[in-house]
């Protein structure tokens, strides 16, 4: 590999790369995100590898650094975000994305498109009667603004020299020969960049106060433990586009005076592991990690701390405790960890997304970043959209957009034609959103949420239909919560406990108004005193489906029914007289035997003696059986 080590030779490896990708006469990029690899990504990547070989093209799975070489450029890239659509493949230059890719469609993609300049219609994106041939005119993509994922789909995960090429390590390499550590400082907080998350803290700020702390020893961590349900944007910037994260990262190093970094990613992320330590590696061998970058004097060094998948530890303190090797539990503040972090020195510490923002930031400025967004939560923002929606995926949209756009246009609405019900936003930390006048047009920023009792969070948003049941989601949330604490204080280990145990009994029909009661109480309790964030904040599912869901709540309390018709234990099993035949074959496929009645006689099923497993139901072939 080549070694760069002083700017120049940066700008030619540049040039160089950038001239090399151009001469490929065809590009193509497989998606080999998590999601498209459990489609079976990587086996249509080696059937098309080996058709191009075995038909005597010339492959070149690494950028080759020739630009007189026209070989056919094959790319494991990130993830495209369409995941509703998957396995994608995308083919440049004719610029065409095909959705829904099988083993067997690879000899046609083959013949037609990458040997010829045609298109395979059939494996286009359709949406009524319109086929789409360019990703950029699919609505899904149209309306979003691609920042931190503009190259995630769009090039080699595991390529240094296309990421180069791309202009990567330009706003390093701007920030240690144009810039003081006080200026990259001052530019990051005239950005107004915010902690991508959760928190939203001021990022240029948090970096002047490790900047300014005496002791000389200073770390960078990033925070990929991504432990949010639903939530997958950090491990797809880790898996799609490594090389802007860890460039985000070199770049707070050198503003806050620190010559060592860590990223810490679960356990649970083995693709993206993967990617950062070969990203690591290659940045190594070319000599932009390491002693004396680019000849700078400034020098950094990256680890990998691979993390147990504990919730609590994606808060600040537990996290740096885990990466020391000790028990991942949260400690009271202050000291702060800008003050006494990592090995009990000064540390910066942001989460994936927030250091992937950086290069743009020092590359274009700061005026240039507040354009985007709002003013603010200037930027952009990446959400995994999940749920009843119809297109689900990783999208990124500016700061400010709206719930309306992102369900109802990028997402394609609400599946199955359902009506739209609610929104649950930022994992368990967060609230439930909810009906289309109130909240539909809400615009979705740090201080917009926080009035409403919701928050970003690290960017999960799973939408709801009618068909959810909001006291169901309500128990779902604190089962996790309760499960992940960490137990180091009581009011999150036993106020959790306790919320779970009146949720249980409501669902269970077993609930009384004064349990309503007393579940705002312990809320109201564990918001106010828990020791960190996390706890603080994880009754914030509870507050918020009580304060617009409360009629659902009532419901299961005092109707004793499930409007959703979701909770169990409100179910029942009828059999209609005049359907039944009498053959009692649901009578002999009871568990319980809650099914009573002679042969070719209507038979009846004891409502205290059924357990609600739908056996009848499934039996039944004169479909006599009801659910009321």
């Amino acid at each position: 590999m080549t070694e760069i080590r002083d700017e120049k030779t940066l700008a030619r490896v540049h040039e160089l790369a950038t001239a090399s990708l151009q001469a490929q006469q065809k590009r193509v990029l497989v998606c080999c995100g998590t999601g498209c690899v459990s489609g079976g990504s990587i086996f249509i990547y080696n059937r098309l590898k080996q058709l191009c070989e075995e038909n005597g093209l010339s492959v070149g799975v690494e950028l080759s650094m020739d630009p007189e070489k026209k070989d056919v450029g094959f790319k494991k890239s990130g993830c495209h975000g369409f995941c509703e659509m998957g396995p994608l493949v995308r083919i440049e230059p004719l610029d065409v994305l095909y959705t829904k890719v099988k083993l067997e469609d690879c000899d046609e993609i083959f013949a037609k498109s990458i040997q010829g300049d045609e298109v395979v219609e059939r494996l286009l994106y359709s949406l009524n009667g319109k086929k789409y041939q360019q990703q950029d005119e699919i609505p899904f993509y149209k309306m979003q603004t691609r920042l931190v994922l503009e190259n995630c789909g769009r090039t080699d995960a595991e390529d240094i020299y296309e990421y180069i090429a791309h202009g990567g390590y330009s706003a390093l390499c701007k920030a240690l020969f144009t810039m003081t550590p006080e200026q990259v400082c001052d530019e990051v907080e005239e950005s107004r960049l915010r902690g991508r998350g959760g928190g939203g803290f001021p990022t240029g700020r948090k970096w002047k106060s490790v900047l300014r702390q005496k002791e000389p020893k200073h770390y960078v961590v990033c925070n990929g433990d991504e432990g949010d349900p639903g939530a997958f944007m950090d491990r797809s910037i880790m898996e799609g586009d490594p090389h802007k994260m860890i460039e985000g990262m070199m770049i707070a190093g050198y503003a806050a005076k620190a010559d060592e970094g860590y990223i810490y990613v679960r356990a649970e992320y083995p693709l993206a592991v993967e990617r950062l330590q070969k990203a690591i590696e290659k940045a190594k061998a070319v000599g932009l990690l390491g002693d004396n970058i680019l000849g700078s004097g400034f020098s950094f060094r990256l680890h990998i701390n691979k993390g147990a998948g504990a919730f609590v530890c994606g808060e600040g303190s537990a996290l740096t405790a885990s990466i020391e090797g000790n028990r991942g539990m949260p400690r009271v503040k202050p000291p702060r960890t800008v003050e006494h972090g990592l090995f009990d020195k000064p540390t910066v510490l942001n989460n994936v997304e927030t250091y992937a923002n950086v290069p743009k930031i020092i590359a274009n400025g700061a005026a240039w970043y507040r354009t985007i967004g709002t003013e603010s939560s200037p930027g952009t923002k990446a959400f995994a959209l999940t749920g009843n929606v119809n297109n689900t995926g990783l999208i990124e949209v500016p700061m400010g957009t709206n719930l309306k756009k992102i369900i109802f246009e990028i997402g394609g609405g609400i599946r199955g034609g359902k009506n739209f019900k609610g929104v649950q936003i930022g994992g368990p930390s967060g609230g439930c959103l909810c009906l289309p006048k109130e909240h539909l047009d809400l615009p979705l920023d740090f201080d917009s949420l926080k009035k409403v009792g919701a928050m970003i969070g690290s960017g999960g948003l799973v939408v709801m239909d009618e068909s959810t049941c909001m006291v169901e989601v309500s128990r779902f949330f604190m089962n996790f919560t309760q499960n992940e604490s960490c137990g180091k204080c009581v009011p999150c280990r036993e106020g959790t406990k306790r919320m779970l145990e009146i949720l249980e009994k409501i669902v269970d029909g077993k609930g009384t108004v004064e349990d309503v009661d007393m579940l705002e109480e312990l809320a109201d309790t564990v918001t106010n005193t828990a020791l960190c964030g996390l706890g603080k904040s994880a009754a914030s599912p509870v507050v918020s489906t009580l304060k617009y869901f409360r009629d659902e709540y009532l419901a299961h309390v005092v109707d004793k029914k499930c409007p959703a018709g979701v909770c169990q234990a409100f179910k029942k099993y009828v059999i209609d007289p005049d359907k039944c035949k009498g053959c009692t074959k649901c009578a002999r496929n009871c568990p319980v035997s809650a099914i009573s009645g002679t042969v070719r006689q209507a038979h009846v099923i004891d409502t205290d003696k059924c357990i609600k497993c739908g056996a009848c139901i499934a039996n039944c072939a004169f479909g006599a059986i009801e659910e009321v």
